[in-house]
C-alpha cells in the first residue's frame, strides 16, 4: 500500500543515497502500477521531496517533473511536440516542439542534455526566470527505444547539476520507461 512516508527523506543523507531512495521507493510504488499518469506523478513527488531535503546546490532545484510525447503532435513535417506531464514547482510551458529548448533537444537526440547554464544553451525556453541550470532525461520505451517522455528537472542557481544527477535521473528514467503503459 502506497504511503506518504515513501517521499520522506532523512536531512543529513548524500546525493547518491537520496536517488538510491528514489530509486527503490519508485520500483516499489510501479509494482502493480503501469499507469504511466500515476507513476509520473509519484515520481515527480519523489524528485521533489529528495531535493529539497539536500544542501545546495540541489535544495535549489525549482521545478522537477515530466513532460511526455504529445499525442496531438502536429503531423509531418512539423516537428513533435512533448506537453505537460505531472510536475511539482511552479506552472510551466504547456507544449514544447521537439525543435525548441533544452526538452525538445533532449527528446530529438533522445540523449541527456546537463546544462550548466541556461543562458548559454541557444533557445532555451525559460518558462520559469528563476532557473539558471537544467537537466533533461529522455525515457524511452524498452522495446522500441522511441521517446515517450522526458524527465526535466530545473535549478535556481548555475551548475546545479552534475555527472551524479545524470547517472541516477538516466536509471530512474529507464525504470519508468519498462514500468509504465505508454499511450
Amino acid at each position: 500500500m502506497v504511503h506518504a512516508d515513501a517521499s520522506t527523506f532523512a536531512s543529513n543523507i548524500s546525493k547518491e543515497e537520496a536517488y538510491e531512495q528514489v530509486l527503490m521507493q519508485a520500483e516499489g510504488l510501479f509494482d502493480g502500477q503501469r499507469n504511466w499518469v500515476c507513476n509520473l506523478s509519484n515520481a515527480a513527488s519523489l524528485l521533489w521531496h529528495a531535493y529539497k531535503s539536500l544542501p545546495e546546490p540541489s535544495n535549489q532545484v525549482n521545478w522537477a517533473g515530466f513532460y511526455t510525447l504529445d499525442p496531438l503532435s502536429p503531423p509531418p513535417p512539423n516537428p513533435p511536440q512533448l506537453i505537460l506531464g505531472p510536475f511539482q514547482g511552479k506552472v510551466a510551458c504547456q507544449t514544447i516542439p521537439f525543435s525548441r529548448g533544452v526538452c525538445g533537444a533532449a527528446a530529438a537526440t533522445a540523449a541527456t542534455q546537463l546544462i550548466p547554464d541556461v543562458d548559454a544553451f541557444p533557445g532555451h525556453i525559460a518558462c520559469d526566470g528563476a532557473s539558471r541550470s537544467e537537466i533533461v532525461v529522455p525515457i524511452l520505451t524498452p522495446d522500441t527505444k522511441k521517446v515517450v517522455a522526458i524527465i526535466d528537472v530545473d535549478c535556481a542557481v548555475v551548475n546545479g547539476f552534475d555527472e551524479t544527477d545524470r547517472k541516477y535521473l538516466e536509471q530512474l528514467a529507464e525504470l519508468i520507461g519498462k514500468s509504465c503503459d505508454w499511450p
